[in-house]
């Protein structure tokens, strides 16, 4: 487990610097964003990688890891839109989405840690691939809750479906890098 937790902190630490150095050329404009534009682009990230991973040529130049980072990063978003609400004009400087950032990575890592304690680290033994569609069946879901207007009767809610696909991604990036 402790190896686990250094390459997931590995791993975050590349996602976290795109982010910080996206946030100081484009600022925080993604604050528009409405999470179904979220979840969306996540989706769209999600099926380029099935893509790649299911066809033999490619057409654009970059690969699975780009796709698995921005997925890690657009979820960040999403769960920073969670707590904080859409905004009509961008209001977060680096350092205040920065912090929130930190922040959403603290629990989803945590949430990992429990799951992993209790799952015995079962993704190792995991493709890529499913990883990808375990990511895949949890963006359906969440496009479900989304148009049920955030309700549900018996399941886990937005917050708990972005921390999933959060984290396998990161599996998928620390398979990737072994």
């Amino acid at each position: 487990m402790q190896n686990t937790s250094k390459q997931y902190d590995d791993v975050i630490e590349i996602c976290r610097s795109l982010f910080i150095n996206k946030m100081k050329d484009y600022g925080s404009a993604w604050r528009i964003l409405r999470l179904p534009s979220l979840t969306d682009q996540i989706f769209i990230k999600a099926q380029r990688i099935r893509q790649l991973q299911e066809n033999t040529t490619r057409k654009v130049d970059e690969g699975e890891k780009s796709e698995f980072i921005g997925i890690i990063n657009y979820s960040i978003m999403a769960l920073i839109q969670l707590e904080k609400g859409v905004v009509e004009t961008p209001d977060l400087d680096a350092d205040e989405a920065t912090e929130m950032y930190d922040k959403h990575i603290g629990i989803t890592k945590s949430l990992m840690e429990n799951k992993n304690h209790d799952y015995g680290e079962a993704w190792r033994d995991m493709r890529v691939s499913s990883l990808t569609d375990l990511i895949l069946q949890k963006l359906l879901r969440v496009k479900q809750i989304e148009d049920n207007k955030g309700k549900t009767i018996v399941s886990e809610g937005l917050d708990a479906n972005y921390q999933d696909m959060i984290n396998y991604a990161v599996f998928a990036l620390i398979h990737m890098k072994q």
